[in-house]
């Protein structure tokens, strides 16, 4: 695994209970910083809960497509430390940070993201971050708090994530270009490995 933080996130939707640890350890072990199950996979928490019980204290599990409180707490009693969501809820964020866990919350406008970080939030996952665009993030850095991680989501793969990271995202979350249902751990570790180096060229470090 590399050394170096990426601040990637794998989607695993879709993933079931019996193939979400290997799958999650491939992606890991190629350098990815966190994997995430969203809600609408098959018996999400189950495999939350077998990824968590594989793997060291440290590792990040996420709740993935995240709509209320009581999901928030549900994914919590499994073992998630991510909470990660397609809109901005102030409750769902809330609750999220009573329980000290990391909050990503949805946000399309910079309205959506200020709502999200009054209400504790500290990263921002722009979705789908097509219609938000490069530009768009750049300008929204420009007027959010210092520190406030930005982390593109919808349509980051292989061909535009240098970009991204050379534009200052915090990292990003990649979902079908890396995992579809069905894929075994070794194409999946192929495809991450791949996508840490992309991430780690020296686009990174462009103004």
């Amino acid at each position: 695994m590399t050394s170096q933080p990426t601040g990637l996130v794998a989607i695993l939707r879709g993933v079931t209970p019996a193939d979400a640890v290997a799958v999650a350890e491939a992606i890991l072990d190629a350098g990815f910083d966190a994997v995430e199950v969203p809600y609408n996979s098959p018996d999400p928490l189950e495999s939350i809960r077998r990824i968590r019980a594989a793997g060291p204290p440290e590792r990040r599990v996420g709740a993935g497509t995240v709509l209320t409180p009581d999901d928030v707490r549900r994914a919590a009693d499994a073992g998630a430390s991510l909470i990660v969501s397609p809109n901005t809820r102030a409750d769902v964020v809330a609750e999220t940070v009573r329980l000290g866990l990391a909050s990503y919350p949805g946000a399309a406008t910079p309205t959506e993201a200020f709502t999200a970080l009054d209400a504790g939030a500290r990263a921002i996952k722009l979705f789908p971050s097509t219609a938000v665009g490069i530009s768009g993030m750049r300008a929204w850095a420009s007027v959010l708090p210092p520190g406030t991680e930005l982390v593109p989501v919808g349509g980051v793969d292989a061909t535009n994530l240098a970009d991204w990271a050379a534009a200052g995202a915090a990292g990003a979350g990649i979902g079908t270009s890396l995992y579809r249902p069905g894929d075994g751990p070794e194409v999946v570790a192929t495809r991450a490995a791949e996508l840490v180096r992309i991430w780690h060229t020296d686009l990174r470090s462009t103004p």
